[in-house]
């Protein structure tokens, strides 16, 4: 950090195109900020840092961000920038209906904007509930201004009579127990408040942990932001030190696009295999890739990820949470390993200006339950399965460190749900012709068809299956799946049905073959049969008739190259806003 001093930046400030001048239009800007009580000296020509918040009390995974906020605020002073916090949409992932990916590309937007179209020279990305992370990154990428994000960090673990209980994983358990007669629902609503005891996102590795944690991969936040307790004095000290940073930042106009080097993806994609990240992460680091133009696919992503193990060993996959992660050392622990490993591009720069390698090198593991060494991993073939067939032309996707070995390889008969409704209405029927040998096949619920692809994915098994002990089956759908959530489960299949793919014209009683080590899904049906099924397909799904969901509809992408809309792809700059004054 140095303190500011005006004769010595090295460049003209985007601001400066605001406040810098003494002409009626700069006059005006400067005046009606000053209402605010702002010193007159705060526009001697100092970086203007913007503090993009995600805060809302609808976002209950963001709620504390307004305290962040203020210590992002402390930093930026103390390194002699001028703060500005604003608000951008947030989306909560346990409140928006119908989806929270829905809202991501709106977020995202929203982002995109409000750094183009005002006087910032930087940003502080303030991010915590599943979809803002990728949302912020989406935006300020497009921007690419100095931008930093610091999460808002997990909840501390939950406890309920003697265990942990991890967000989202344990209501997806306890669920099933209920059904299965292994819990009653007084039970149930007693372990309620056991689940989100402190602020802060899941404490599992879900989609929010693991976005926090990409962000770090990928070089955009600090070393050891992801893992900090929301409610852990650490957490307010990684904003601080984010609000300093930033200010060099702009000094030296590191941006998004001097970070965002395919590299820095490669490396995310390894962490998110060595840590058993959510299924989520593919959407959202292929939309972010697109941001920068880069070619990122699923081909890298399989590529990338196949042979390195989950070493992370936490909820869904394993048994800790979060809080355990950190006290082992984190992220950078993971990352030193993937580097001993020769599976870390070292050099790749991060937000700190220097090499990734120079961050984590020294990091030590505190807890080798936590932290696996390798040869004690928890799957040594980790990372995002990619299976392509007739089923699933464009890709899908599994995690195997969720899943269960023995279905990893698996024949059966599809049991078809039209949509998400179709399945809630029939599967607890004790008449459904169901078993644990067949495939649960659920289709429209992807970007388009739902719309906004639900976290639906990993459907409960029918209570009748579930009575004989038997707690996994092969599941197939469009849909995405919580990254709390676990089991043998096929996802993102593409094209959606909704689009015409193959999964629209799959019949109750159709063979499927799941072949994980083969990275195959291939419907049993010949294809002059499959082809006069698609030929005489007619899609269900009628396009809304106007505002964001029509908008949602007619340009949103498919999952395969991360469903962000077909018209942000790109980097578009921060020219300087014409003056309309």
């Amino acid at each position: 950090m140095t303190a500011f001093k005006p004769a010595d930046w090295p460049r003209k400030l985007r601001s400066t195109e605001w406040f810098g001048s003494t002409s009626r239009d700069h006059i005006y800007h400067r005046s009606w900020m000053k209402n605010q009580g702002l010193p007159a000296d705060l526009f001697d020509g100092r970086p203007v840092v913007g503090i993009c918040n995600t805060w809302s009390q609808l976002t209950p995974c963001n709620a504390h961000l307004r305290d962040l906020a203020e210590r992002v605020r402390h930093g930026i002073y103390e390194a002699g920038g001028l703060p500005v916090e604003f608000p951008v949409f947030s989306t909560g992932e346990s409140a928006l209906r119908p989806s929270a990916m829905m809202y991501r590309n709106l977020a995202a937007m929203d982002v995109e904007e409000a750094l183009r179209a005002n006087p910032l020279d930087g940003v502080v990305l303030l991010a915590g509930c599943d979809k803002t992370t990728p949302a912020l990154l989406m935006g300020a990428a497009s921007v690419d201004i100095p931008a930093i994000l610091v999460s808002g960090g997990p909840m501390l673990n939950g406890w309920f009579r003697g265990e942990r209980v991890g967000s989202g994983t344990a209501l997806w358990r306890m669920s099933e127990d209920i059904k299965a007669g292994k819990m009653t629902q007084e039970e149930f609503l007693e372990a309620e408040s056991a689940m989100s005891r402190s602020p802060g996102s899941c404490n599992t590795m879900g989609t929010a942990s693991t976005m926090a944690s990409m962000a770090e991969a990928l070089g955009m936040a600090l070393s050891g932001n992801a893992a900090i307790p929301a409610v852990d004095s650490r957490r307010r000290v990684m904003a601080h030190l984010s609000g300093r940073r930033i200010v060099d930042m702009v000094k030296d106009d590191l941006k998004p696009s001097d970070i965002l080097t395919m590299q820095a993806f490669e490396n995310a994609i390894r962490a998110n295999g060595a840590i058993g990240g959510s299924t989520n992460a593919v959407i959202h680091l292929l939309a972010i890739a697109g941001r920068v133009g880069l070619d990122l696919s699923l081909v890298d992503w399989d590529r990338l990820g196949r042979d390195v193990p989950t070493i992370v060993n936490l909820m869904p996959s394993g048994e800790y949470l979060m809080e355990e992660f950190f006290y082992a050392g984190g992220l950078p622990v993971v990352m030193k390993m993937l580097g001993e490993g020769g599976l870390l591009n070292r050099d790749s720069i991060t937000v700190s200006g220097g090499p990734i390698w120079d961050e984590v090198k020294d990091a030590r593991n505190w807890n080798e339950e936590v932290i696996r060494p390798v040869e004690r991993a928890l799957t040594q073939q980790g990372g995002i399965a990619v299976l392509r067939g007739n089923l699933a032309p464009d890709g899908a996707v599994l995690k195997p460190s969720a899943a269960s070995e023995h279905l990893l390889t698996h024949r059966g008969r599809a049991v078809v749900f039209e949509d998400i409704d179709d399945y809630k209405a029939r599967i607890e029927d004790e008449d459904l012709d169901i078993d644990e040998t067949c495939v649960m096949v659920m289709r429209n619920c992807g970007p388009r068809g739902y719309p906004g692809m639900p976290e639906v994915g990993n459907m409960g098994l029918p209570p009748k299956v579930l009575r004989k002990g038997i707690t996994d089956m092969v599941r197939i759908s469009d849909a995405r799946m919580s990254g709390t959530a676990y089991g043998t489960v096929v996802l993102h299949v593409s094209p959606e049905a909704a689009r015409g793919g193959p999964l629209a014209v799959v019949r109750t009683g159709d063979m499927i073959s799941l072949d994980v080590p083969g990275r195959s899904i291939t419907l049993e049906v010949d294809e002059a049969e499959l082809a006069a099924r698609l030929e005489a397909w007619k899609t269900p799904v009628e396009a809304p008739s106007g505002g964001y969901a029509r908008l949602f509809h007619d340009h949103v992408q498919g999952a395969d190259t991360g469903a962000d809309f077909d018209f942000l792809k790109g980097c578009r700059g921060a020219p300087v806003p014409r003056d309309s004054h």
